[in-house]
């Protein structure tokens, strides 16, 4: 199967090499130089990956971002950017990225992130964005009790469900909380879930898998959730129910 990825990037002096480059390596890449296009493109044809420069032309990639995953697009986002600063990698992080990447970069380094995400990463029709898991008849753990105001989990099909409705959830934030919730009340180790989500081919800080819980935090609370992410300090993560909140 041959993987998708948008580049996003109006300088053509990064953005025709960087397609040669991952051309390649066997994939398809389609290029947009500006936001809104960049927007349109990845609701049309749901890239797998999508490699996003901040500096464009209309949108400011941040805000590109946000509106994408606002619009429920699943796939993996690496940010390539000037801006290196740790405070613009935590907001790119904190609106959705997967990934933040520098420039000046190495090649080397950038096709080894592409393929960590690759890994991790699977597109989501829109059109399966709002099947049950009743309606699909699949195994999801939990099954039963999401409508209770729990979290119901279906590894098989990267979908997590409460009420009846599924979370619209990010490739990496899907990944960490379905091991957090494949052995609730039990603590899974920070060490375990940047092994496990990120794997060997991480290069960058820790304080991602703490942005992608937070991003997990918020999305449970909007659907009612009763499941709650709690931090054992200096540990990791359990998965707790309040049932009063039911």
């Amino acid at each position: 199967m041959t993987h998708h990825i948008l580049l996003v990037e109006d300088d053509d002096g990064i953005a025709l090499p960087l397609v040669r480059a991952l051309t390649r390596e066997g994939y398809t890449v389609q290029r947009e130089a500006a936001g809104e296009p960049a927007i349109q493109h990845a609701r049309t044809q749901v890239p797998c990956l999508i490699i996003l420069d901040l500096g464009l032309p209309d949108v400011d990639g941040l805000e590109v971002c946000r509106l994408i995953r606002e619009d429920s697009f699943n796939g993996a986002i690496m940010i390539l950017t000037a801006r290196g600063a740790e405070i613009d990698r935590v907001v790119g992080l904190d609106v959705g990225a997967d990934d933040y990447m520098a420039k000046p970069f190495g090649l080397a380094e950038l096709l080894a992130r592409v393929r960590a995400l690759m890994r991790r990463s699977q597109p989501v029709l829109k059109e399966g964005l709002q099947k049950s898991p009743a309606s699909e008849g699949g195994s999801v753990s939990g099954r039963a009790s999401d409508r209770d105001g729990r979290i119901a989990v279906d590894s098989s099909a990267r979908q997590a469900f409460v009420r009846g409705s599924e979370l619209p959830l990010t490739a990496k934030e899907f990944d960490v909380l379905a091991l957090i919730e494949a052995d609730r009340g039990a603590v899974v180790s920070r060490e375990k879930l940047m092994d496990h989500v990120w794997d060997t081919n991480w290069f960058g800080s820790t304080k991602t898998l703490d942005v992608t819980v937070g991003r997990l935090r918020q999305k449970l609370e909007s659907a009612q959730c009763v499941s709650r992410i709690v931090t054992v300090r200096g540990v990791g993560f359990r998965l707790e129910e309040n049932l009063r909140d039911a």
